[in-house]
């Protein structure tokens, strides 16, 4: 396959790991496109990983996990099944082809008996399957990271896992999945890092995660990042009912308005709550709303970096709706909605915006590929 033999030629080169980090076992529950990107990139540079998935997973992957990260580097590993090899062996070594590695694949729960550290990746509203799955089959006492948006998913893990460190994670990137059956390619489309919770437990694991080719950063106050980033993927529904993809979006001042107008209300809301949003990166939460709502000329000059993105990147909302998937609105918008009714506030137009994608989810048909203009009438918003 071209693809494979064009990834092999521009292949990231495997760091050589401290013996903790290399007989360290990584199972990665929900194993989607970032479950697939992260685990894959630590198989890369020499972790042993299995990717827990469903039977998707394991066709999509049949032959090969592809990777290109945002800045063009590239990973090929071979997959083969967990019971092949037996989960705790290490096929993590060298082909005669020029260093090409191995990753695991299991449909199988049971495989996280043998994990050293479990990386969930499921969607927000599978989270508490997911901690069943790690009470009944894995060790006790061995760390948990998740890898999942909004704030309700770690916190479900930390309800129900008493006996795990559990680890708060933010992905502040997207990735596509792409490629043929058999050879799927996992497509960092936008720039950002993986934000860990700081414990004692995470700094080897997120030490390893970096130095195998995913930037990984680790804070203290990660609840008031994950409330930034939060704010920040308001515009994953607004993506999802306009099925376009996000530069073209927010190359829209119509779309931007409105994604400006969920943020206003969240900020307002979390005012009232007291909760301050942080810095992340260049990105200063507070003044993207009215950043977002400048006219196009000023716009491209100023927020130059917010749309050199991929110009073909989508939301993984807007994915799951394409899908015909239950989305993850509940715990993005939906969030500012009950935030807003826990300190007697209202967030009308981040309701709406919830109610618009589950609509559109029950009838199943894809984005509803709404204008600016019917978007913000549907919204009461004025539509300029």
């Amino acid at each position: 396959m071209s693809q494979s033999s064009n990834n092999e030629s521009k292949q990231k080169a495997s760091p050589t790991l401290p013996a903790d980090q290399a007989n360290r076992r990584y199972v990665v529950l929900g194993a989607g496109a970032i479950g697939c990107y992260v685990g894959g990139w630590l198989a890369h540079g020499g972790g042993r990983v299995t990717l827990l998935g469903r039977s998707s997973l394991a066709q999509a992957v049949s032959s090969e996990l592809l990777l290109q990260s945002v800045d063009g580097q590239k990973g090929r590993l071979t997959t083969q099944s967990a019971s092949e090899d037996g989960i705790g062996s290490n096929p993590q070594t060298a082909d005669a082809s020029g260093g090409v590695k191995s990753i695991r694949i299991s449909t199988d729960p049971k495989t996280l008996a043998d994990a050293d550290v479990i990386l969930v990746a499921v969607k927000s509203g599978a989270t508490g399957e997911a901690a069943e799955q790690i009470l009944k089959f894995a060790p006790t006492g061995i760390p948990v990271l998740s890898l999942q948006n909004g704030l309700s998913a770690s916190r479900t893990l930390k309800k129900n896992l008493p006996n795990h460190p559990v680890a708060a994670g933010m992905v502040t990137f997207n990735v596509v999945r792409e490629g043929e059956p058999g050879h799927g390619l996992f497509r960092q489309s936008t720039s950002g890092p993986l934000t860990l919770e700081a414990m004692q437990e995470v700094a080897s694991i997120a030490k390893q995660i970096n130095d195998s080719g995913v930037q990984t950063d680790v804070k203290a106050n990660i609840e008031r990042v994950q409330w930034s980033k939060l704010l920040l993927n308001l515009n994953n529904a607004i993506n999802a009912l306009c099925g376009i993809p996000v530069r073209a979006m927010l190359s829209d001042r119509g779309y931007r308005r409105i994604i400006s107008e969920c943020m206003k209300e969240a900020l307002s809301v979390y005012k009232k709550a007291g909760i301050k949003p942080v810095r992340l990166g260049k990105i200063i939460p507070s003044l993207a709303p009215a950043i977002l709502a400048l006219p196009d000329f000023l716009f491209f000059r100023v927020a130059a970096t917010m749309i050199n993105i991929d110009p073909n990147a989508m939301t993984s909302m807007a994915q799951d709706l394409m899908a015909g998937k239950l989305t993850e609105v509940d715990f993005l918008n939906g969030e500012i909605v009950s935030l807003a009714e826990s300190v007697g506030a209202r967030a009308p137009v981040n309701q709406g915006i919830q109610s618009l994608i589950h609509e559109a989810e029950q009838k199943n048909g894809g984005s509803p590929e709404l204008s600016p203009t019917e978007l913000a009438e549907a919204l009461g918003l004025p539509s300029h």
